[in-house]
């Protein structure tokens, strides 16, 4: 938003250029929306101070959440405050989904609990009996009875206005086109027409002189030409219109009973067509007959059965997945300073139709023992501030490493833990890296020496500005940012030593 955009600036302008050569979901999408550009994918986000915002996809302006979608395929983004959402039990669902294998059973039940849901609401409509809705119907009928008498069609009530103000004034119009037929023609002292005529036989005269003058007549005969097919509309559209008192008193009343129709439900004449459409059907549904109940009933029990079908299967996959999640995030507990700790992802499910939701039947539950020999409990309940961010950074690493989405950035998610157990996060972040790009955010120096290469950002501050400068740093300058990040301000050769074998030691 706004704020992104630095004090007393007008704008931020952020780009990022991707190589989409292997990444087939990110290249399918491209060349759906005819924005490819060979194997590069340059993304560029523009925000005003005024919070305006513009998007590029490859150089061509593109809506925000054209620009989000082809994002969530390239990056994928683990927070330090994640652990936090963690606790909460869609969150967590939604963790497991992301690790399903491609399959339309989510999209498939989604439709089919619509579907569901739709017949539910239709049924209880029906078998609603009660005092509301028969003065509902009552008031319908009464609604539909005087839209029906109007009998009003599209784009009708503009040809009456039309009509209504060409017969009110018809006393003017005729008045006024007679004297314009007389002008034009048929006036035998002066017309136009007649002083054309004279301009013709003038100019053929002149003619006979100079040849040069022979474009001036052609205009004039042109115009001689249009004069008289107007003349001749004039005086039929003169002789069209009768003086009819009926008929503009039978005009006049249809269009004040269309707008005090109109008045009555607070909306636009020209909206009268839609409102006796919409009303018919609100009328219809209410009026379901017993042959329709029982018809709705058994398209309901179909429409149960055709979810539950589809749930069970996604179901049983979440299951399957849950187990292999489970065993994965268990021994990278391991590792983290947690032997003996247990991970475990329970999907229960419920076939009453009060648990039923557009994401399936399933609960979804994180569970974890932090120590040995200790019961299984809910996320939320067992661990402490330290314990829940390992607990998050093993789920991130193993969820990260499922992942097909190439770049991943960690942001400080390396929070509340340090020592042995920090190099151990680093090595698995650097693990991942063998096989996708990762940007981490960190101020621990057991990650950062482990990192391929090392970005310093600092922050400069006057007495009227503040900026931020981002720069790589070559072996000697990570070594010394290294022995900063163990040390503080006042660096010793010890402190240096010890940076030279953290960097070193990296396999």
């Amino acid at each position: 938003d706004s704020d992104s955009v630095k004090s007393g600036c007008d704008r931020a302008d952020i780009s990022v250029n991707f190589d989409v050569t292997d990444m087939a979901a990110a290249s399918g999408w491209l060349q759906q929306q005819q924005l490819e550009n060979d194997d590069e994918c340059l993304l560029r986000r523009v925000i005003q101070a005024n919070g305006r915002s513009k998007a590029f996809i490859n150089g061509f302006p593109v809506p925000a959440n054209q620009l989000r979608q082809l994002g969530e395929m390239l990056v994928d983004l683990h927070g330090q405050h994640e652990h936090q959402s963690l606790q909460k039990a869609s969150v967590q669902q939604q963790l497991l989904d992301a690790s399903l294998p491609e399959s339309p059973l989510l999209t498939q039940i989604d439709n089919l609990y619509r579907d569901w849901k739709n017949l539910v609401e239709r049924r209880q409509q029906a078998l609603d009996q009660s005092t509301e809705k028969q003065q509902r119907m009552d008031l319908l009928e009464l609604y539909c009875h005087e839209l029906h008498d109007l009998d009003l069609q599209a784009g009708e009530l503009e040809a009456l206005q039309n009509e209504y103000n060409r017969l009110s004034h018809a006393g003017q119009i005729l008045e006024l086109t007679a004297s314009l037929v007389a002008n034009l023609y048929e006036n035998d002292e002066l017309n136009i027409q007649a002083l054309l005529s004279q301009c013709v036989q003038q100019l053929e005269q002149l003619n006979q002189f100079d040849t040069s003058l022979s474009e001036s007549s052609e205009l004039i005969k042109n115009a001689l030409i249009q004069i008289q097919e107007a003349s001749l509309e004039l005086r039929a559209y003169h002789e069209s219109i009768e003086l009819d008192p009926a008929r503009i008193d039978w005009l006049n009343e249809r269009l004040s009973r269309a707008q005090s129709l109109a008045r009555k439900h607070h909306i636009e004449p020209e909206q009268l067509v839609e409102l006796a459409h919409r009303l018919d059907q609100e009328l219809d549904q209410l009026r379901f007959t017993e042959q329709d109940i029982n018809k709705l009933e058994k398209q309901l029990e179909q429409a149960r059965a055709d979810y539950l079908s589809a749930a069970h299967q996604l179901s049983a996959l979440r299951q399957s997945v849950a187990r292999t999640l489970s065993a994965q995030i268990t021994e990278v507990m391991q590792t983290l300073g947690m032997q003996g700790g247990r991970f475990e992802i329970q999907v229960t499910s419920s076939d009453n139709t009060s648990d039923f939701s557009r994401s399936g039947i399933n609960r979804v539950q994180f569970m974890v023992s932090a120590n040995p020999g200790q019961p299984l409990k809910a996320l939320n309940k067992v661990a402490s501030g330290g314990e829940l961010s390992r607990i998050s950074l093993a789920i991130q690493v193993i969820l990260s490493e499922s992942s097909e989405i190439p770049t991943l950035i960690f942001d400080e998610v390396d929070s509340g833990i340090g020592g042995g157990i920090a190099e151990i996060v680093g090595r698995k972040l650097r693990q991942i890296a063998a096989h996708r790009q990762v940007f981490c955010v960190t101020h621990l120096p057991q990650v950062a020496s482990q990192a391929h290469q090392h970005y310093q950002v600092n922050k400069t501050k006057t007495d009227d500005s503040t900026s931020t400068d981002v720069r790589v740093l070559d072996h000697q300058q990570r070594l010394e940012e290294i022995a900063r990040m163990l040390g503080g301000m006042k660096i010793t050769e010890q402190t240096r030593a010890h940076a030279r074998e953290m960097i070193d030691s990296v396999a």
